[in-house]
Order: structure tokens, then sequence, then C-alpha cells
């Protein structure tokens, strides 16, 4: 007798298939983008950052991916049967940073998604990030942009036309809708003519030339404690490729025995109304399934988990014992803080800790490192000047013949001499240099860049090689790093002072650094400066050498870090100093630009041939 179930798996697979088909048809039909002529921000951030600081811009702001905002608006039958149509990305900016869409495709053209970027980003040139009425403020912004650059008016006009040919027809909505609609067509038009927008039941159809009014706000109040679930040794932080930002809530961590809540699958219309997955902490290797399921999610839910994982980046925020840690000088320097939000200079903010390891034991030469450190002192050692005759001198140490042999044929033919130099000097020439390189020891040194090393060893050599160079051109030099808990404890280590000579114990102390905690650099910049400028060199060169961007955990994040930064270095430049970064971050071309100016960084883009190139820089910066 035929087993009567024997089907049921393939007439499952059949309607398995059968459902993926009519999604795909349904979701095709609901669509209102052009992804064949999509644009994504990853294209164009370099043109969109150079036009947005062009036209005036804040060069402190970051241009950064933004989330999708769930809007109210009214969409059609299919678009219900399909979820979609809900969430939009549009541009919009704060204090922080510009945020623009990860990807636009709302026009059929490609070059008219580009233009929109580009014009989002003239708009936000002159928005300060505090906005009063929404519908108000686009239009003012648009005609000031639009009168302080007129070369816009066409672009701005193709842009209206594509625009509007998107919008709803206002004959085929009730009458509030219709009156809005029309108010928003004539604003688009004639910006600045329309002084009220008309109330309706839903949210008007999205304005993507325009800079959204409430840009979404993420629920963070847990996220600044200082307490954090520690990962397990040898962790590796995963970054995704995908860098939109979400909304987020915080939650109580669940037990993990809760498992998936189901639903009536009649109510399902989308992947986040029906995926309520406790998921517990868990080793899995592949996260692409975890990232492809973040991007289908409204809203990321957080919680603090106690247990480890394998799949962040390993830290110890715990200072070290007084046994097992550097020796402190003095009590701690008191140290002014730059506030960019408030602007004003906070005087005795910060607490700078000089630290030397005392225990270091004095060491050699590592033998990796003697062939290159050979090559470096022969190529400095002709950055020294040469001794060599001054000729025809009003005075010196002895006669030049030449010159006085010349002068005696003058008068004898009868031709009037002027007054000339009959002596000659053997000098040397002027080399009158002074440099301090300040490293930075922060945590984020304990990453690796390959399988052999980590950037907190390739710093080492790199100090190692950059003392022996200097060594051999007689330059006065310092060496420090610096790391920070909070503004009470910035801890500036001293590797070798300008006043040693470069030996044994030098190398040693340079050998002992290690990663530290966060990226305070600001105070670190002003206590260098100091240093720096109290030696007498005609010449002052103050070097940084960093893995990554100013930050700790006291709101020293994102741009009142990066503002603190560049106060000192141009508190430094005014006292004369030359400041210039050497960086491995490969994203530091977002703020260094905005912190150094556009001239002074270099960034290695190949981490483990900093050691080389950091002499070579010097020589070139000097010679």
């Amino acid at each position: 007798m035929p087993n009567p179930f024997a089907a049921i798996p393939r007439l499952v697979e059949f309607e398995e298939h059968v459902g993926r088909l009519w999604h795909r048809l349904i979701s095709r039909s609901s669509q209102k983008r052009y992804p064949q002529a999509a644009v994504s921000l990853a294209e164009v951030r370099r043109s969109v950052g150079v036009m947005f600081r062009a036209l005036g811009g804040d060069g402190g702001l970051k241009v950064e991916n933004t989330s999708a905002t769930e809007m109210d608006i009214r969409r059609t039958l299919l678009q219900r049967v399909a979820g979609s149509g809900r969430h939009i990305e549009l541009g919009w900016r704060n204090d922080d940073a510009l945020y623009l869409p990860t990807e636009i495709d709302v026009f059929p053209e490609r070059e008219l998604n580009r233009e929109l970027y580009l014009w989002l980003a003239a708009l936000a040139s002159g928005d300060t990030g505090q906005r009063g009425d929404w519908f108000i403020d686009n239009q003012w912004l648009t005609r000031r942009v639009l009168r302080r650059f007129p070369g816009l008016q066409t672009r701005y006009e193709r842009l209206v036309r594509a625009q509007l040919a998107l919008r709803p027809d206002p004959a085929g909505l009730p009458a509030d809708e219709a009156a809005r609609e029309q108010a928003i067509r004539q604003a688009l038009e004639n910006p600045g003519q329309v002084t009220r927008l008309p109330e309706a039941r839903f949210v008007p159809a999205p304005i993507y030339l325009w800079l959204h009014p409430m840009p979404p706000h993420a629920q963070t109040s847990a996220a600044g404690s200082d307490e954090a679930a520690v990962p397990e040794a040898g962790s590796e932080a995963h970054q995704p490729e995908d860098q939109r930002r979400y909304q987020a809530e915080q939650v109580e961590m669940p037990d993990g025995n809760k498992g998936l809540v189901l639903d009536r699958f009649e109510n399902i219309f989308s992947w986040a109304e029906y995926i309520k997955v406790d998921r517990s902490t868990e080793e899995n290797e592949d996260m692409d399934s975890a990232e492809s399921a973040a991007r289908d999610l409204d809203k990321l839910s957080v919680a603090r988990d106690s247990k480890s994982t394998a799949s962040r980046i390993r830290f110890d925020l715990d200072l070290p014992a007084a046994h097992s840690d550097d020796t402190p000088l003095g009590e701690g320097i008191l140290l002014p803080e730059w506030d960019y939000r408030k602007g004003l200079m906070q005087a005795d903010h910060c607490r700078l800790q000089p630290m030397i390891a005392a225990d270091a034991e004095p060491m050699a030469l590592p033998p990796r490192l003697r062939v290159t450190a050979r090559r470096l002192r022969g190529q400095f050692e002709a950055l020294v000047p040469t001794r060599t005759w001054y000729r025809g001198q009003m005075d010196g140490s002895e006669v030049d013949l030449s010159a006085y042999l010349d002068f005696v044929s003058e008068q004898r033919r009868g031709h009037a001499v002027a007054e000339q130099g009959l002596y000659r000097e053997f000098r040397g020439g002027i080399r009158d240099m002074a440099c301090l390189l300040l490293a930075d020891l922060s945590l984020s040194t304990d990453s690796w860049v390959d399988n052999h090393c980590r950037v907190i060893d390739v710093i080492r050599d790199s100090l190692m090689l950059f003392a022996e160079a200097l060594t051999a051109t007689g330059d006065q030099f310092g060496i420090y790093g610096f790391s920070s808990r909070k503004r009470e404890h910035i801890r500036f280590h001293t590797l070798k002072t300008f006043g040693e000579r470069h030996n044994d114990v030098s190398r040693g102390r340079i050998n002992a650094i290690k990663p530290g905690f966060y990226t305070r650099m600001g105070a670190a910049i002003r206590h260098a400066s100091d240093i720096l400028g109290r030696q007498s060199a005609s010449q002052q060169l103050l070097l940084i050498l960093t893995d990554g961007k100013p930050n700790d955990l006291d709101h020293y994040e994102g741009r009142y870090g990066v503002e603190d930064t560049r106060m000192a270095l141009r508190e430094a430049r005014k006292k004369g100093l030359q400041p210039f970064c050497v960086t491995i971050d490969e994203k530091a071309g977002d703020y260094l630009p905005h912190m150094f100016g556009t001239e002074n960084y270099v960034v290695i883009r190949k981490p483990s041939e900093l050691p080389r190139e950091l002499p070579l820089l010097y020589a070139r910066l000097t010679g």
C-alpha cells in the first residue's frame, strides 16, 4: 500500500517555491525604485565631502550613512501587501555629521541620483543643525544656496522636475492631502513663497531634495556605562561591510530559553513583525546570516550580556597594579581642554600623569633590525652638513690668497677696486633641528597587522629605527607615548628625553611599551608642545604617530575629541612648532584634514612598512 505521506515533502517544497515567486512578483510590482541607476554613498563620499566643505560647510562634520525612518505615508495596495514603502532613508544633519542615504535609486537616471547627493551636501552646508519649522527652513536653505551659488540653479531645476514626476497627483488625493501636495509643489518650484504647510491625515510623500526634519535617535541609556562584557582572550573584531546606521532600543537580557515566538502566519506582512528571536550568546563563525537579519529589522534591541564572546575585540580597562605599572613622575599636571559646543577653554580640566618605565631592562638593538638600522644610519649621515671653505669673507681664520691676488692685480692695472673680503673660514653648515615624536599607545594598538605581529610591535620597531636614524644626524629629539582613561588619568610615557643620549636604557624603555587604554590626544599634544617649545632650535617638529582618531570614555568621542585635538594643534602652531601626523588608519581621510590640514599628515597604507617609512619621512620633512 503506498505511503499517503510520501508526497508531503515535495508539496512543501513546491509551496515554498511558489511563495518565493509570489513574494518576488509582489515586491517588484510595488517597488518604486530604479536599482539599475543606483548610486551608493561610498562612490561619491569624497565628492560630497568636497562639495560640502567648499560651499562653507563645517569642516569638522563627517559624512555618514543615515538610518531608515518609518513614515506614515499613503501607500498603494501592492505596497501594503508586500510590506514595503514604510521606511525611507533621507538626509539630515546634526552637530557631529551629515547623514545621507546609503544608496540613492529614486530617479531613473544615474546622473540624477548622483546630483541629488551633491545637492543635499550643498543644502546642508548652510544648515546649522538646529532645525525650526521643517517646511520653512528647507525653503530658506534652498533660496540661500541658490542665491550664493547661482551655478547650481540649473542642477536644482533638473532635480525638481525629476522629483515632481515621482510625487502623487493632487487630483487623485483627498482634499486635505491635495492642498498639502500643492503647497509642497509650489515650495519646490518657488522656494520661499509658501509660508504654511496644510494639515492632512498622512505625512507627505518623501521630499528627497530636502533635509529630514526629525533625525532618528537611538536609545542608549546603558551604552555609556563603564562596565562591559569582557570577551575571550584572542578574540577578533568583525567589521561589517555595510555601515548603515540603525535605530536601537535598550532591553533586558533574555535568558536564552524562550526560543521563537510564533505568530499567526496570516498576520505576517514583514520580517520585523514576526521575527521575535531570543538570540542568546553563541559562537558562529559565519557572521553573514546575522548581518543579513539585522538589515531586515526596523529596530535593533540591545541588551547587556555577562557572557564572553569571541566575536568582539579584546580589551582590559582596569588600571594595572602599581607594582607592575610604570613609575609616576610627580602628582600629575593639570591641563585645559577645548569644548567646541560651548566655545570655551575649560581650565584645569584634565590631569596628565608623566610616567617612566624605571624597571625596563637596558638592551641592545634587536638583531632583526640591525641591517635596516645600518642602512638608515648611512642615509641619515648624508643629512649632516659637511665642513667647507667659505671664501671672500670680510673676516676669517686665514687670508684668502686667491682673493688677495685678484685684489692686487686689479690695483696695479689702475682699476678702482671696491672693498671686498680677503679672508676665508673653514666651517660646517647649520642644521638646527629639534623633533618630538609622540606615539599613540592606546588599546587599538593591540590589534593584529598580520599573522606575525600586532600594531604595537610595528610601533616598537618604528621607534627603535627612528631613534637610530636621528642619532646619526645629531638632531635633538625626544620620544614619548600616551594613552588615557578619562580626563583624570592621561598617561604620558617618557621613552627618551631631549637631554638624554640614545643608548641601551632608552632602547629598553621603547621595548617595554604595551597597549594602554584610550586616545585623549588633545592633552597629550599640549604637554608635548610645552616640552618641545623649551628646546633651543630654529626648527621644531612635532611628529605624532597614531592608528586611529581621538576617543575616550567620557564624551571624548566623535566631534568633541576631534575639535579639542584641532585646537591643541592650533596652539602648537602659535608657538612656532610644526605638527605632522603619521597614521595607519585607512579612514583617516575623514578627519585628519580638518585636524592637521591637507598637507600635514600622511597615511601609511601597509602598517608593516611603518618602521622603514617613518625615518625616511622625517628625512623628507627636514632635509
